[in-house]
C-alpha cells in the first residue's frame, strides 16, 4: 500500500456493505425502519417519564439520560450507513470522520458510565432504603450525569486526537462509518502503540464502570437474599432486571469489539457487532424498560386513556 499523507487528503471513503450490494435495499428498508422506531420509542420513553410526576424519581432520571443518549449515538451513525446503502461508497471528510469518532466514543462512553450510574441508584435504593433520598438528591444525580459527560468528551477527545495526528497509508475504510478498528487498518508502520491506546482507552471505559456494576449486584444479590419476605425479594428484583438486561446486552456487545487483539479483527463479524450495539441496542432498552417496569407500563396506559379521551 502507498503512503498517504492524512493532510494531502480531502476525504475518506466509506465502503459499508458493498461485499452485499445486491441486498442494499432490503438493508436500507430494514434499517430505516429500526432507526425510525428506536427513535420514536425514545422519545416515547423520555416524554413519559417527564409527564409523570410519579416517575420524577432518581431511577427514571437517569432513565431519561438514556433515551437521550441511545437517540444521539443512533443519529450519529445510521444517517451514514443509510446514504451508504442508498449510493454505495460514499465519501466523508477527514474533518467529519474525526467528529464522527469523537461523538461516536463521548455518547458510547458516557453511556457505560451512565448505566454504572444507575447501577448504583439501585445499589443505594436497595441497601440503604432509608438513606435513599439523602444519598440520591438533586444534586447527586445531576452530578453523576455530569460525571458521565466529562468522562465521554475526555475519551472522545483524546482517543480522537491521538488517532487523527498518525500517519495514514490508505483512505479506503472498509466499514460504514469511522470505526476505531477499521482506522488502525490504515495506519503505517507498527500499529501496537495504536492498538495498546483501544485497549488501554477500553479498560477505562469499559472495564472500569463494568467492574462499578458488577460490585452494585454483589452488594444487591446479597442484601436481597438476605430480606425475609419473599414479596420484597421478588420487588427488589424486579425493580434491576431490566437495568441488568441492558447492561448485558451493552458490555456484552461492546467488549467482544474493543477487548480482542487485532489479529482476531474481520471486518464482516466488526460490521455485525456494530449494527449490534450502535442500532438494535438502542431500541432494545426503551422495550426491556416498558415492558419489564410495571410503573412505566402504568405511565403508558394513563397517557393512552388520556389521549384517547381527548
Amino acid at each position: 500500500m502507498i503512503p498517504v499523507n492524512l493532510s494531502e487528503v480531502s476525504e475518506f471513503r466509506l465502503l459499508g456493505f458493498s461485499e452485499v450490494s445486491h441486498l442494499h435495499p432490503l438493508l436500507f428498508v430494514v434499517l430505516f425502519s429500526l432507526y425510525i422506531l428506536t427513535l420514536m420509542a425514545n422519545i416515547v420513553i423520555a416524554l413519559i417519564i417527564n409527564g409523570d410526576n410519579t416517575l420524577h424519581i432518581p431511577m427514571y432520571f437517569f432513565l431519561t439520560q438514556l433515551s437521550c443518549l441511545d437517540i444521539c449515538y443512533l443519529s450519529v451513525i445510521v444517517p451514514k450507513i443509510l446514504e451508504n446503502l442508498m449510493v454505495g461508497t460514499i465519501g466523508i471528510s477527514k474533518i467529519g470522520c474525526a467528529m464522527q469518532m469523537f461523538f461516536f466514543l463521548f455518547f458510547g462512553v458516557a453511556e457505560c458510565f451512565l448505566l454504572a450510574a444507575m447501577s448504583f441508584d439501585r445499589y443505594v435504593a436497595i441497601c440503604y432504603p432509608l438513606h435513599y433520598t439523602i444519598i440520591m438528591n438533586s444534586r447527586a444525580c445531576k452530578s453523576l450525569v455530569a460525571g458521565t459527560y466529562i468522562c465521554g468528551t475526555a475519551v472522545g477527545l483524546i482517543h480522537t486526537i491521538i488517532t487523527f495526528s498518525l500517519p495514514f497509508c490508505g483512505i479506503v475504510i472498509n466499514h460504514f462509518f469511522c470505526e476505531i478498528q477499521p482506522l488502525l487498518e490504515l495506519l503505517c508502520g507498527n500499529t501496537s502503540p495504536s492498538e495498546i491506546q483501544v485497549i488501554v482507552v477500553a479498560v477505562f471505559a469499559i472495564v472500569s464502570p463494568f467492574l462499578l456494576i458488577i460490585y452494585s449486584y454483589i452488594c444487591i444479590i446479597s442484601t436481597i437474599l438476605k430480606m425475609s419476605s419473599a414479596e420484597s425479594r421478588q420487588k427488589a428484583f424486579s425493580t434491576c432486571s431490566s437495568h441488568l438486561l441492558v447492561v448485558i446486552l451493552f458490555y456484552g456487545t461492546a467488549s467482544s469489539m474493543y477487548l480482542r487483539p487485532k489479529s482476531c479483527y474481520s471486518a464482516s463479524v466488526d460490521k455485525l457487532l456494530s449494527l449490534s450495539y450502535t442500532v438494535v441496542t438502542p431500541l432494545l432498552n426503551p422495550i426491556i424498560y416498558s415492558l419489564r417496569n410495571e410503573e412505566v407500563k402504568g405511565a403508558l396506559r394513563k397517557r393512552w386513556r388520556n389521549i384517547n379521551f381527548v
